[in-house]
């Protein structure tokens, strides 16, 4: 079987070639007119298969004469030296060009992979940030539950407060009231005393006997003010404890309005760093479709790089194929 792409045609259209240049269509010859493909032993079964069936008379270098012979060997020399030479320039020519294709699609891989990596890379980041988001979201959440909490916290106080604060003048009223009653009272009994000591000089006699029931109506009324100062001391203390209680309560209030500025400050900061996140990830999101553009032009440049490969082997090959004809019509 033939190699190479070798068959009886174009056996036979070197063979006319040759014969037509008055050149001996021997193996050799006919296998340099292919263009060095075919093995000798393809090319010699299609001879002599042509040659059976070629009833024309042969051309035998020895009809020619020796000078013709010689300058037709020249030609035909120089010829095949100019076409091997073009050939091989043509081949160089071409190899530079292949050489550059691939080191140009060595570089268009690497460049891919890097982009690959990097693209990975800013996933991984995106990933990693969209979850820091989601930690500050949950953050922030727990954050306002709280502070919703301590402003409830906040609203029972102020209510507590207030009703603290009216026991407290309640009790402050209570305790005007008494003094007051007591301060009545030790006035009556200085008035009382003024009087029965004027009345001491004309009635003796009967401030005596008014002396018994005075010192008997004194004890009782010494028994309500013992009773009146023990209710007082009471009262006195009770509001002491209120007042304790007050500033306890007025303690705990900043305590929480210190709490509530913290918690406002550390939402403020975690708006903050969800402002910042969304917006580098909005960026993160503009960058990986730039790349995702710069990803789709280098495959194209590389498929069209692959095709210019192809067609640069294809004209490659015609150019091998069609060598001997062009040397020809030369």
């Amino acid at each position: 079987m033939a190699r190479g792409g070798i068959n009886k045609a174009l056996v036979q259209k070197a063979r006319a070639a040759l014969i037509a240049r008055g050149v001996n269509p021997s193996i050799d010859a006919v296998r340099i007119e292919l263009g060095n493909t075919g093995s000798k032993t393809t090319i010699s079964r299609y001879m002599q298969e042509l040659e059976s069936a070629d009833v024309r008379p042969q051309a035998h270098p020895d009809r020619l004469s020796d000078e013709l012979t010689a300058m037709v060997s020249q030609l035909l020399k120089r010829v095949l030296e100019e076409g091997n030479e073009a050939l091989a320039q043509e081949r160089v020519s071409h190899e530079q060009s292949v050489a550059a294709l691939n080191q140009r699609i060595s570089d268009l891989d690497a460049e891919l992979k890097n982009s690959k990596q990097i693209t990975a890379s800013r996933d991984a980041a995106l990933i990693a940030q969209a979850e820091e988001l989601r930690i500050c979201q949950s953050s922030l959440q727990a954050e306002i539950t709280r502070n919703a909490r301590l402003s409830q916290s906040c609203a029972d106080l102020e209510l507590r407060m207030q009703e603290k604060d009216g026991h407290v003048r309640s009790l402050e009223e209570k305790h005007t009231h008494a003094r007051d009653a007591l301060e009545h009272y030790r006035t009556a009994i200085k008035e009382q005393r003024e009087q029965d000591q004027r009345r001491h000089e004309t009635q003796l006699q009967q401030v005596q006997q008014e002396l018994l029931q005075l010192q008997q109506a004194l004890m009782v009324r010494q028994d309500e003010l013992t009773r009146l100062n023990r209710d007082n001391e009471r009262l006195l203390s009770e509001a002491r404890q209120h007042s304790k209680l007050a500033h306890q309560n007025q303690d705990a209030m900043k305590r929480l309005e210190g709490d509530l500025g913290l918690a406002h400050m550390a939402t403020a900061r975690a708006e903050g760093a969800k402002e910042m996140l969304q917006e580098q990830l909005v960026t993160v999101k503009n960058t990986n479709e730039g790349l995702s553009s710069e990803i789709s032009s280098l495959r194209a440049n590389v498929v069209k790089l692959s095709q210019e490969l192809a067609d640069t082997t294809k004209a490659l090959k015609i150019c091998r194929g069609e060598q001997p004809d062009m040397t020809g019509e030369s």
